[in-house]
């Protein structure tokens, strides 16, 4: 016990597995500004193409070098309606083989370059002007980082080669291969990342702390431990996002299982792809030259653990894929329930999804859109009720306006948290423009509810305007509708070329009201019109003109002139 309070045990062990961890985020962030939207472009191609679904988990995961990330995220998505069940189940299946790429540079033996790499990554980082320069710098530096913690974790461990109860440990968990599985397990979700827990793993047994056959049980561990982020994450979710994450717990469940009962024939298998013998333990420093072991006394064993989590993902998933609809049934008869709708929340954005920029960035431009469509619902059926003077239609309207502030609230406080993140500066403008395009979006909604209390003031009074004032009001009520379904169809359509049809609009909005203002004057001079239901008039004019300023603003957003 002495053993593990040791200073250079437990300080080692904090500094190199935080190095590790930074190093994974930093690289993790670096490959993500790299890519772009392209993440969110591959999966906005999903199909109910189990393969294909299975494929965008791989392709992601390596992007984002971390399976939990990509599962958290497939359970926001599901719960935005974003994914079916089906689609989630086979993403999260790639998933578990992306996560793999991780474990394989590990056991790459190229610890000797991790401070080149960092000076390399902090230069490129620093003083590189030539964005695409900096974020690969941030990936070398990550990595750097990463390779620096192994081998400061490495360095940690030596005082325990010489414990035998911390060896006496280690052979019960190679004896007991559910003792290691819960070790595994305990340990991932401590960590909150299957990759440092690889690490670790990697750096005991290369150390000679444990043996291949303990190691293997660590692993399958580790599989199951990286699902209960999925399922802490599905917490407060509806219930195709909580049995997605249920999903994700059983199918790993399942396969430790059958590969614990199989792990004899599992371990030849790995033996048989693998050179070398995975216990064989360097006696002499000839050997050590010989072997050029960097990262500890077995020289083949870290190449071992990779391909044995390699291989442990790979048959699962290519086992699990034809059962995809199975497992699904399975999850939907064990997560019972029923999901409770709100009217007023947020349907598509998630916090689940921050730390992945780009597709947070989808996330927020789809729920904007959405309050695009209920602003364009609001502006239609309040011109419809200045028109009909029909009361009924006044709850659906106040009922829309608590949904855009609802929406303005939510979209922007989901900006502000992304704005915090480390995002490249490309990301950071098109946060500036969704912030403007919300706040427009909510200002529209504003006139809408003082037209229609203009509209409820018209129709106490029994105020009537002349043939004259209805037309010139339905007139410039049917410019400014065309205006604003104009632009947010290209909003939908990612349009940037919509900048000089929308002046064109503006200049028409604005020569209509101060046309129809005009001859509303002359009217009243003429005695054709009243004083108070001019009043009024000119007020509703004046409100659809300042709809039309918002919906031109919307429009500058978009071209990113704003």
């Amino acid at each position: 016990m002495s053993a593990l309070l040791n200073q250079q045990l437990i300080f080692g062990l904090l500094g190199g597995l935080g190095m590790f961890l930074f190093g994974m985020k930093t690289m993790s962030e670096g490959l993500q500004k790299i890519a772009g939207d392209k993440m969110r472009k591959i999966i906005s191609a999903l199909t109910d193409n189990r393969f294909i679904g299975a494929l965008v988990g791989i392709a992601v995961t390596a992007i984002i070098q971390s399976s939990s990330a990509v599962t958290v995220m497939v359970v926001g998505f599901v719960n935005a309606g974003l994914l079916s069940l089906i689609q989630a189940i086979g993403v999260i299946l790639g998933a578990n083989i992306g996560t793999t790429i991780t474990a394989q540079l590990i056991a790459f033996k190229i610890t000797k370059f991790a401070l080149p790499a960092i000076g390399l990554g902090a230069g490129l980082k620093l003083f590189s002007k030539n964005k695409k320069y900096t974020y690969t710098g941030e990936i070398i530096l990550g990595l750097g980082l990463l390779f620096l913690g192994l081998l400061t974790m490495k360095h940690a461990f030596i005082p325990l080669k010489s414990n035998a109860e911390f060896r006496e440990l280690f052979i019960l968990v190679g004896d007991y291969k559910l003792l290691g599985v819960l070790i595994g397990a305990l340990l991932t979700v401590l960590v909150q990342s299957s990759s440092a827990t690889i690490g670790i793993t990697l750096v005991l047994a290369s150390s000679g702390l444990i043996s291949f056959e303990a190691s293997v049980a660590l692993i399958l561990g580790e599989n199951i431990g990286t699902t209960i982020t999925t399922n802490i994450a599905a917490i407060g979710t509806n219930l195709a996002a909580k049995r997605t994450a249920f999903s994700h717990l059983l199918f790993n469940v399942v396969g430790v299982l059958y590969m614990l009962l199989l792990m004899p024939v599992f371990m030849k298998i790995i033996s048989m792809i693998t050179p070398g013998d995975a216990d064989f333990v360097i006696q002499t420093q000839a050997q050590a030259n010989s072997y050029l072991a960097e990262i500890g006394d077995k020289p083949y064993i870290a190449r071992h653990i990779a391909n044995t989590h390699t291989a442990f993902n790979v048959i699962n998933t290519i086992l699990f894929l034809p059962f995809i609809g199975l497992l699904a049934k399975v999850s939907s008869l064990i997560v019972r329930g029923e999901d409770s709708l709100d009217v007023l929340q947020v349907k598509y954005i998630d916090d689940r999804v921050l730390n992945t920029p780009p597709v947070a960035i989808g996330q927020a431009r789809r729920e904007t859109r959405r309050m695009a469509q209920v602003t364009i619902e609001m502006v239609q059926e309040t011109t419809l009720f200045l028109d009909d003077g029909d009361f009924s239609r006044i709850r659906a309207l106040k009922k829309k306006e608590e949904l855009v502030d609802v929406l303005q609230q939510e979209i922007l406080s989901f900006l502000v948290k992304l704005s915090q993140k480390s995002i490249s500066a490309q990301t950071s403008e098109t946060l500036s423009s969704l912030m403007n395009i919300v706040n427009d979006l909510e200002r529209i909604g504003d006139y809408c509810v003082n037209l229609w209390q203009l509209g409820i003031e018209k129709n106490q009074s029994k105020i009537t305007f002349s043939n004259f004032g209805d037309n010139d009001l339905s007139g410039i009520a049917e410019t400014t509708m065309e205006f604003l379904t104009f632009v947010i169809h290209a909003m939908e359509s990612e349009d940037k070329t919509i900048g000089f049809k929308s002046i064109e609009y503006e200049d028409k909005i604005d020569a209509m009201e101060e046309s129809l203002r005009s001859n509303h004057i002359q009217r009243l001079h003429t005695g054709e019109c009243a004083v108070q239901p001019g009043l009024i008039f000119i007020d509703m004019l004046s409100l659809y003109e300042k709809i039309g300023d918002h919906t031109y603003k919307i429009s500058r957003s978009l071209c990113g002139e704003d």
